[in-house]
């Protein structure tokens, strides 16, 4: 039964300049008990159907034509009503579930608050269905974690926590965008597997807004496509992502990393540059091309990390151990990959490389050199230099204050102080063309970028050292998948021409068999193994290993 109808939906927002459509004469229908995927690159307008849905268009926004009917409800032409139906009719899953949750009220406090709002249930009567709706999503021991805060919970439980609040009064109607960006594979496959179960169960007309093709592939029953407020086509999942009608489709589909299979390059939608290889020529002449030796950058040998709850007392009873006795070895010139749950240690290993941490015990060795006994900061800075991080969310790693050019010379003249300008300038605009971005961009601010474009200044910035091993934590786990191929090919790249080698962390297991030549596998801190990437894939040795590879999304599950 068709339960929501959206005809014709556009929405505009009137900038001082012009009008951005953010939404074009979009038809949609979603019907009880099924699951749509509505799919699209950042700023394809996904996210702006969903908020139109609730009627949540921030000024200068507006619905300019067109209607949202919900059941009998046409939402623009009754505003007072939607407020009755948000959190009623309609639920809301939002991608990252600490910024959903209210950090002063426990979780029975904000399940309460929602539930007395829009059912006329007693205190006595509200608790009972909340600690039974906590139960319903997979949270043990409910009686006890209904007096629990926020953050008392881990990344996966917050959001069933969240998804709770959003079904607690009975909604007809789940909108969940991007539910499982943030989660881990083993979490993110939970989450999915509910949300499914939920559907069945409660007859739920959803919504899935996600970039992640694989999550789709797996989860949505149809799937809608949109690229720049337009809808492009919309079908069975099947028939989309096997038989694509639209050129788009059939390239959003293609730029997915396979998970059966490695690849030289990855497929991409459409370069924001044309491909300036040639200019990558004046970064090499800077930079000498070695051969890659077989032998080992870094080596790190009984490592081990803990953290303590009161901060003050060293390996007290409340510590907890997030590196425990791990042991392995990157050679030169290879991709190295760290993959596990959030707490596994991964993250961690990357900062006391990088000397953001100190280790516990244990030693990092670096070209032969123990960097973890280093005290004077002269011979830390040699180190440093050789060594560089790109961060998960560039905007939140680039100063927002200061223009491109000043980014990328800082660490130019902190490491080459006596340095000329027009040495400085030209080494600049070189960096900026080895990461295909144009000579312009240097006079820009980080705001005035795509995502993709400033994860690109990011790279630039890190190159400014000439590194010999670069960090890469999650680096393109924030990017829609079509960017995201944009980097990585600009990372392949560059370690060819650059002989750089590469630490790549990521929870994203078809992007680590793409990237990585050897992948070492975390849990709980400790090392479960390290194997060649093709034979971890093909032969995991531990059991740890099998269960991320069962539970990791497949495009592929769509042809069976």
């Amino acid at each position: 039964m068709t339960f929501l109808k959206i005809n014709n939906l556009s929405v505009d927002y009137q900038m001082r300049k012009e009008t951005v459509n953010a939404a074009k004469n979009v038809n949609i229908e979603v019907n009880k008990g099924e699951i749509l995927g509505l799919v699209g690159e950042s700023g394809s307008g996904k996210s702006t159907v969903g908020n139109a849905i609730i009627n949540l268009i921030d000024e200068p926004g507006k619905v300019s034509s067109g209607s949202v009917i919900l059941g009998d409800l046409n939402i623009h032409e009754n505003s007072e009503s939607i407020f009755k139906y948000r959190g009623n009719k309609i639920g809301l899953i939002f991608q990252d579930p600490q910024t959903s949750l209210n950090p002063i009220l426990t979780v029975g406090e904000q399940l309460i608050e929602t539930i007395q709002t829009h059912l006329k249930l007693t205190k006595e009567e509200a608790k009972n269905k909340s600690i039974n709706l906590l139960k319903e999503v997979g949270i043990k021991d409910a009686e006890t974690r209904f007096d629990n805060y926020p953050h008392q919970f881990s990344g996966g439980m917050r959001q069933r926590v969240v998804i709770s609040l959003a079904l607690c009064c009975e909604p007809e109607l789940l909108i969940a965008d991007e539910p499982t960006t943030a989660l881990d594979v083993s979490i993110q496959s939970q989450i999915l597997e509910l949300i499914k179960k939920l559907t069945k169960e409660r007859n739920l007309a959803v919504i899935l807004i996600t970039h992640d093709m694989g999550v789709i592939a797996e989860t949505a029953d149809r799937v809608a496509v949109m690229k720049s407020g337009n809808l492009v086509e919309i079908g069975e999942t099947k028939k989309i992502l096997t038989k694509p009608q639209e050129n788009y489709t059939k390239s959003l589909v293609s730029s997915v990393p396979p998970t059966n299979k490695k690849i030289s390059r990855f497929v991409i939608v459409e370069k924001e540059y044309k491909n300036t290889k040639e200019n990558n020529i004046k970064i090499l002449n800077r930079w000498s091309k070695k051969e890659i030796i077989n032998q080992s950058l870094v080596e790190i040998k009984n490592l081990n990390k803990s953290f303590d709850d009161n901060f003050f007392t060293e390996n007290s009873k409340n510590s907890v151990m997030a590196v425990n006795d791990v042991s392995f070895e990157i050679k030169e010139g290879e991709s190295f990959g760290l993959v596990g749950e959030s707490g596994s240690g991964k993250s961690t290993i990357a900062k006391m490389i990088v000397n953001l941490f100190k280790p516990t015990s244990g030693d990092i060795f670096f070209d032969n050199v123990c960097i973890t006994k280093i005290k004077q900061r002269s011979e830390l800075m040699k180190f440093r230099k050789q060594i560089q991080m790109i961060f998960q969310d560039p905007y939140s790693s680039l100063n927002g204050r200061l223009k491109v050019k000043d980014i990328i010379a800082e660490p130019i003249t902190l490491h080459n102080p006596s340095i000329s300008n027009i040495d400085l300038n030209n080494y600049i605009y070189d960096l900026l063309e080895s990461v295909e971005l144009t000579q312009k961009s240097a006079d820009r601010y980080p705001h005035e970028f795509s995502g993709g474009q400033r994860q690109r200044i990011s790279i630039a910035r890190a190159l400014a050292t000439q590194p010999r091993l670069l960090v890469c934590d999650e680096p393109t786990s924030a990017l829609d998948v079509s960017i995201q191929a944009q980097i990585l090919n600009l990372l392949k790249d560059l370690q060819e021409q650059l002989n750089l080698t590469i630490l790549f962390i990521s929870h994203d297991l078809p992007v680590v068999r793409q990237m990585c030549d050897r992948i070492a596998v975390l849990k709980d801190g400790k090392l479960c193994e390290v194997s060649n990437t093709e034979d971890l894939f093909l032969k995991p040795g531990h059991q740890y290993t099998r269960e991320l590879l069962r539970l990791m999304p497949k495009i592929e599950s769509i042809y069976n």
